[in-house]
C-alpha cells in the first residue's frame, strides 16, 4: 500500500485522494474535539485518548512497518514537543470556554498560519482566487465564533482567557500541520512515520493527565473514561492519519484549509448531539465556510 500511495504523489489521482482525505479528517476532527470536550475533564479525556492510540500504534511501529531511518529520530522528537504544546493549550482553552466558541477560533487561526508556513517551507503559492477563498472561510469561522460568543451565557468570566488560549492553540495547529507534513515527506515510508508518531505522541501527555487524576478529590470512574479513550483513539488514527497523508500527496496549505470545514461538522454535532439551536445566521455562516473551502479547492 505504501508503494501505491507514493506512486500517486504529484498526480491528479493523488490530488483527488488528498481532497477526500482532508474532508474525512474534517469530519473526524470535529468528532475528536467533541470527545475531548465532553462530560469528562479535557485533560483526562486527552490522556485516555492518547494512551489508547499509543497502545494501538505500538505493534504496528515495532513489528509491521519498516524501521525509521536515522534522520527521523530528531524529527519525531520535534513533533512530540510541538504536539505537547498544542495539547496543553487546547486543554486549557476547553477548560475555560464553551466548545462552540473555542473550537471555531482554534480552527480559524490554524489554516491562515499553515498557508503562510507552507509558503515559507515548501514554496507553495496560492492564487488570488484561493486567497479569496481563505478570506471567505475565515469570515465564516470567526463569524460563527462571535455569534456563539454573543449567545452563550456559561463561563462568561473565563471566556476572554479562553479565546486567547484558542488563538495560541490555532498557531500550534499551524505549526504541527506544517512540521508533520515535513516529517511524513522526510520518511521513506509514510506509514512508518504515522505508526511511530502515534506511539511517541501517545506517551507525551500521560504524566500530566495522571497527575491531574491523582489530585482530584472525586476521581471519575476509569471504565467510561477509557471507553471514551478507545473511541477517541480510533477517531484520531483516521483523522490525523488522513490529514498527514493528504499533506504528503498534495499541497499542505490546501489540505489544511479543507480540514477546517470541521467547524461546520462541529456545529452540526452541537445541534444534533448537544441539542444546541442552529438558526438561519449560523447556517449562513456555515455556508460561508463551505463556500470558502470550495473556492480554495477549485481556484488553483
Amino acid at each position: 500500500m505504501s508503494a501505491w500511495l507514493i506512486s500517486l504523489e504529484g498526480t491528479e489521482a493523488g490530488r483527488t485522494l488528498a481532497t477526500g482525505l482532508a474532508l474525512l479528517a474534517a469530519i473526524l476532527h470535529a468528532v475528536f474535539g467533541a470527545l475531548q470536550k465532553g462530560r469528562h475533564d479535557p485533560w483526562l479525556s486527552r490522556g485516555a485518548i492518547d494512551a489508547s492510540y499509543c497502545l494501538m500504534a505500538a505493534p504496528f511501529a515495532l513489528f509491521v512497518v519498516p524501521w525509521p531511518e536515522p534522520h527521523m529520530w530528531p524529527i519525531f522528537a520535534g513533533a512530540v514537543v510541538i504536539h505537547v504544546g498544542y495539547k496543553v493549550l487546547q486543554a486549557m482553552a476547553y477548560s475555560r470556554g464553551a466548545y462552540t466558541v473555542v473550537y471555531p477560533v482554534v480552527r480559524g487561526t490554524g489554516p491562515l498560519f499553515t498557508v503562510i508556513g507552507a509558503w515559507l517551507i515548501f514554496g507553495e503559492r496560492f492564487t488570488p482566487v484561493q486567497w479569496g477563498g481563505v478570506a471567505v472561510l475565515l469570515t465564516g469561522i470567526y463569524g460563527l465564533a462571535l455569534y456563539n460568543l454573543r449567545h452563550y451565557v456559561l463561563q462568561r468570566e473565563t471566556m476572554p482567557l479562553a479565546l486567547g488560549l484558542a488563538v495560541a492553540t490555532g498557531v500550534f495547529v499551524a505549526l504541527y500541520t506544517t512540521y508533520d507534513a515535513y516529517g511524513i515527506r522526510a520518511a521513506a515510508d509514510p506509514f512508518t512515520f504515522l505508526a511511530w508518531f502515534f506511539m511517541f505522541d501517545g506517551l507525551s501527555i500521560l504524566p500530566i493527565a495522571y497527575a491531574r487524576w491523582r489530585a482530584m478529590a472525586v476521581r471519575p470512574a476509569l471504565g467510561p473514561l477509557m471507553a471514551r479513550g478507545v473511541t477517541g483513539g480510533v477517531v484520531a488514527f483516521f483523522s490525523f492519519g488522513a490529514i498527514m497523508l493528504a499533506t504528503r500527496l498534495d499541497k499542505v496549505g490546501q489540505a489544511a484549509v479543507l480540514r477546517e470545514t470541521s467547524t461546520v461538522f462541529a456545529a452540526l454535532i452541537g445541534w444534533l448531539v448537544l441539542k444546541e439551536t442552529v438558526g438561519p445566521r449560523r447556517i449562513a455562516l456555515m455556508g460561508l465556510i463551505a463556500a470558502g473551502a470550495v473556492i480554495v479547492e477549485f481556484g488553483g
